[in-house]
């Protein structure tokens, strides 16, 4: 039994998981949760409008990936490739001074942070995702082909899996629609105005007529959503007192529920989004925002219903560092 521990940062959150790889028989091996962490550090504040990470944004994630540090090196996991793999995002991608963000990454934690590409981390996602799903296939679970979508803070990503015979995927996207820069973007009322709501969802549609050039989204047989909008509707639609993994892991929310929903979080007010008992404080002025990139990505892929996954990029990053 070995540690390994990945690390996630988007635009929006930062996370750990520090996960024991058990070997069973033969190549046959288990990832088992020992620490699985969560942070709201904002760290594509103002990327959208600026091209730069601001000093109070990096310092938020810094903060943060210092406490990870000491959580990893807690569980006996020597810093390197071998057991630790630090991914970084969309915000990552489009920041003029990410020279910053990677220096200070490397003095906390002793490796270089990995700036995926759309694709990668798309294909990440797929497997953290799918995994435990493909295992089920025809004992009554989800039928593949899979649709993982990952509503993130500055892009969501799109990848359809493959037939099952060579290729794991079959086509990926990713594209500027997440939450924080849709919400940074257009929605800057408290509640939105119709007219704000009008003109992000023109630019979510807009979004999602290239996404269909590339990702065929009606051939998914279901969809898998991953992440923190995803995550908070279903524990929304369940009416949960507060947030709780295990119940919102693996929910079905239909796409009825889903607009009404998105429709209440867009006509509420910070103050009344704050009361929800699942909501996260990081995510109260994004979640409308998140929930309307939902609403329409599940209208356009022409479902009756998401299945919320709490398995994302995280287990993927894990799963690709398995010795």
């Amino acid at each position: 039994m070995s540690g390994v521990a990945a690390i996630d940062c988007g635009t929006n959150s930062v996370r750990l998981l520090i996960a024991e790889v058990v070997h069973i028989d033969g190549d046959e091996v288990q990832v088992v949760d020992v620490d699985r962490r969560m942070e709201i550090v904002r760290l594509g504040e103002g990327v959208d409008r600026t091209g730069a990470f601001s000093p109070e944004a990096l310092e938020r994630t810094f903060e943060a990936l210092r406490g990870y540090a000491e959580a990893i090196r807690a569980h006996g996991i020597e810093p390197g490739p071998e057991s630790v793999r630090m991914v970084a995002t969309s915000a990552t991608r489009d920041a003029s001074n990410r020279q910053v963000f990677v220096d200070g990454v490397r003095e906390i934690l002793g490796v270089e942070p990995e700036v995926v590409t759309g694709l990668d981390e798309a294909e990440l996602s797929f497997v953290g995702a799918t995994a435990e799903f493909e295992a089920e296939e025809g004992e009554g679970g989800l039928e593949p082909p899979f649709l993982v979508v990952d509503i993130g803070g500055g892009s969501t990503e799109f990848v359809l899996g493959g037939d099952g015979d060579d290729d794991l995927v079959r086509a990926s996207l990713s594209i500027d629609i997440g939450c924080v820069r849709m919400a940074e973007r257009h929605l800057r009322s408290d509640p939105a105005t119709a007219e704000e709501i009008a003109a992000a969802t023109a630019d979510i549609d807009a979004a999602l007529d290239e996404v269909e050039r590339v990702v065929p989204l009606r051939e998914a047989a279901s969809v898998v959503c991953v992440a923190g909008t995803a995550t908070t509707v279903a524990g929304i639609a369940l009416d949960l007192p507060e947030y709780d993994s295990e119940r919102i892991h693996r929910a079905r929310v239909t796409k009825d529920d889903l607009d009404r929903i998105a429709e209440e979080l867009l006509g509420s007010t910070a103050v009344e989004r704050a009361a929800i008992g699942v909501m996260h404080p990081g995510r109260v002025d994004v979640i409308g925002a998140g929930a309307l990139v939902l609403s329409r990505v599940l209208a356009r892929t022409g479902a009756d219903a998401f299945t919320a996954s709490e398995h994302d990029i995280l287990d993927g990053v894990a799963w690709s560092i398995i010795p």
